[in-house]
C-alpha cells in the first residue's frame, strides 16, 4: 500500500521516514519527492508498505504527529491522475516579419 506524507521538513531524510514507519511494519520503499531542477526536497514523500493493515496503522498512528518540527499529514496515496501534458498552449503562431 502506498502512503502519502505531506508537510515534511526539508531536513527530513529517507532513513528518518523509514524508521518512523518501521515501528508499524515492514517498509518496502521510501521516496522523498525532489524538485527536478534544483534537486531540493518539495516537502512531501511516499512510503510503500507491503502489509495493508500495518499501513493503515501507520497512517492513523503518524497522521498529526511531529517529525523534525513539522506536523505530518499522512494518508493513503491516491492513484496519480493524468495531468494532460503535451501541448501547453501559449505563444503565438509562426509567421515572419515583413518588410515595410
Amino acid at each position: 500500500m502506498n502512503i502519502y506524507i505531506g508537510n515534511l521538513s526539508f531536513d527530513t531524510t529517507e532513513e528518518q521516514l523509514s524508521q518512523a514507519f518501521e515501528s508499524f511494519g515492514e517498509v518496502s520503499s521510501v521516496n522523498i519527492i525532489k524538485d527536478r531542477y534544483t534537486g531540493e526536497p518539495r516537502g512531501f514523500a511516499f512510503v510503500e508498505m507491503s502489509d495493508k493493515d500495518a499501513a493503515m496503522s501507520a497512517i492513523s498512528g503518524l497522521n498529526g504527529q511531529e517529525l523534525n518540527g513539522r506536523t505530518l499529514n499522512v494518508n493513503e496515496a491516491r492513484p496519480r491522475t493524468d495531468r494532460g501534458g503535451g501541448n501547453r498552449g501559449g505563444g503565438r503562431g509562426g509567421g515572419g516579419r515583413g518588410r515595410y
